[in-house]
């Protein structure tokens, strides 16, 4: 576990011990305001927990609780937190929630943004030049976009978003914070655009599985993130069939759900 401080705009962040291939170093909860504001949660481990209440307390109790997406490793301390403080509300884009967000709305200090593409139910919340992108934009690596339909199209629509806020820092659900938002706004896009390009390209070369496109066009990503790659790669092959880009012919991945 970790703490992270940015003493200039009174933020703190608890990396939880919840370390992987797809949560990085472990997931970050982010505590801004006095008193708190907790952005997700995090994984129910009991040291993780501890140092969110502790953080909590110092700075007077907890008025609310925000969900970037309901992934488990962002959301399962959430009810060993609301049972420690009662009055607290909470608030996302679905589930069984108090405040139900959509973009533009506002919960305390923060203002919803919509940022789906990783998840259906993925909004950002931006406070001032401050954004707190959960998994919409991380601190090191990329994004595996969600297999929805319309999920890449969506995402990138988000990041433009987010790009015209302008922004001075990202605090991300996993990694070190962001600096320059704006360069890793415009790195994220064109990294969807050359993994479209390098797709485009094994099409046009008569690839037409699935493995044999993961071959040529995520050659880089490791065996152990191979699955998840065949999600991205489905989102992919759905942006190109709305833009009359794809072939009948190409296999399509068979996703668990």
């Amino acid at each position: 576990m970790a703490r992270i401080e940015d003493p200039d705009h009174d933020v703190v962040g608890v990396r939880a011990d919840n370390p992987g291939p797809f949560t990085l170093a472990g997931t970050n909860s982010w505590i801004v305001g006095r008193p708190a504001w907790v952005i997700d949660p995090g994984p129910a481990l009991a040291e993780h927990l501890s140092a969110l209440a502790q953080e909590i307390d110092r700075r007077g109790g907890l008025a609310g609780i925000l969900l970037t997406h309901d992934h488990r490793d962002h959301c399962e301390a959430v009810p060993q937190l609301r049972a420690r403080y009662p009055s607290a509300r909470l608030a996302a884009a679905r589930g069984e929630v108090d405040v139900r967000l959509s973009g533009g709305d506002r919960f305390g200090p923060l203002e919803a943004v919509e940022t789906p593409g990783h998840a259906e139910d993925h909004l950002s919340y931006v406070q001032g030049e401050l954004a707190f992108t959960g998994d919409a934009v991380l601190g090191e690596g990329s994004v595996f976009v969600g297999a929805y339909r319309g999920a890449l199209t969506a995402y990138l629509e988000g990041l433009g978003r987010l790009r015209r806020r302008r922004l001075r820092l990202i605090f991300p659900g996993h990694g070190p914070v962001v600096h320059d938002p704006a360069a890793k706004l415009d790195e994220y896009v064109a990294h969807r655009l050359e993994r479209e390009r390098r797709l485009v390209a094994a099409l046009s070369a008569g690839a037409r599985t699935v493995e044999e496109l993961l071959d040529r066009a995520w050659s880089d990503a490791p065996p152990a993130l191979r699955p998840a790659a065949a999600w991205t790669l489905a989102a992919h092959l759905d942006k190109l069939e709305s833009e009359g880009r794809l072939a009948a012919d190409v296999e399509r991945p068979r996703l668990g759900g």
